[in-house]
């Protein structure tokens, strides 16, 4: 089978089209052919060993996979030959998704729902269950609560502004100006342009704030939040100044690390499915072009995911 691997740290360039052997299910797994792959920012910081989460090169990058099955091992009963199916597969494991074919725990698979093709589906998983495990499973937001989203126009943000929305939340993001339109077609109440305006003076009373984008954000979110309100962050969630800080300004504070779930897959589906829930693919790249699509995402300047087609 063809999956994109590299034998070294690096750049973008580091990544090659490979023949490798097709993977052997084990017991409790299927087999998928991907037809798409979600390319997401942990996949250039593990590539570039800024983050070397999967351990030492060689190894196929990749979490986020859209496909059908190909094989189902004898006792596996969720799944036959012939559905198709989305997941996140091992995370933080090594995933392997930029491939052909992937070996995939049944229960870390759920079904492609109609309403999406491989493409959205592929767009899905790692994000949308980083905003549905902050928002739905930590925060547990109900209709009326007023949510801040930093960075609504991203990957994970855009599927967190839908998914506020569909629980009934007031809707409050941070996003360039020229995302405006493209948030407040999501779903956004209100949009703040970080370039221009300093959010934490311009927005008030907020019961939960939803980080993805670090730096001095969380800090600077506390004033935000009510008292008793809470800071989730996706990305400073071993940072405990910042938690200290929080809590000592009566606010809750809690880190996330996203994990792989059928039942919020299935969550996620059910929204896409009552078309509440729309994946946006900014970028869609033929394999081979790995490189280009880790490229883009580093840029940080791409509206919604970008995915590898098969």
């Amino acid at each position: 089978m063809r999956a994109i691997t590299q034998k070294s740290f690096g750049d973008p360039h580091v990544l090659d089209v490979t023949d490798l052997p097709r993977p052997e299910p084990l017991p409790s797994e299927v087999l998928v052919r991907v037809h798409a792959a979600g390319v997401n920012p942990i996949d250039a910081a593990v590539r570039s060993g800024a983050f070397p989460l999967i351990g030492q090169p060689p190894f196929v990058l990749g979490w986020d996979i859209s496909g059908v099955v190909e094989e189902v091992v004898p006792g596996v009963n969720r799944f036959r030959p012939g559905d198709e199916v989305f997941g996140m597969p091992f995370f933080p494991r090594a995933g392997s998704g930029y491939a052909e074919y992937v070996a995939v725990p049944s229960r870390q698979l759920a079904r492609k729902p109609a309403a999406l093709d491989h493409l959205q589906a592929a767009a899905l998983p790692l994000a949308g269950l980083t905003a549905w495990q902050s928002l739905v499973d930590t925060a547990r937001i109900e209709p009326g609560r007023r949510v801040l989203i930093h960075g609504g126009g991203g990957g994970v943000g855009h599927l967190a502004v839908q998914i506020a929305k569909a629980h009934g939340a007031h809707v409050i993001t941070t996003a360039r100006a020229d995302k405006h339109d493209f948030v407040r077609g999501l779903g956004a109440d209100e949009a703040v342009d970080y370039r221009s305006t300093d959010f934490s003076e311009a927005v008030r009373d907020v019961d939960v704030v939803l980080d993805t984008v670090g730096g001095d954000y969380g800090r600077r979110s506390i004033p935000v939040l009510r008292p008793g309100g809470q800071l989730v962050t996706a990305v400073d969630r071993t940072d405990t100044a910042l938690r200290a800080a929080v809590e000592s300004a009566g606010r809750r504070f809690a880190g996330i690390t996203v994990e792989p779930d059928h039942v919020g897959l299935e969550a996620l589906a059910d929204l896409a499915a009552a078309a509440r829930l729309t994946p946006h693919v900014g970028h869609a790249l033929p394999l081979a072009d790995a490189a280009e699509a880790h490229v883009l995402v580093e840029s940080g300047r791409t509206r919604g995911k970008i995915v590898l087609t098969l």
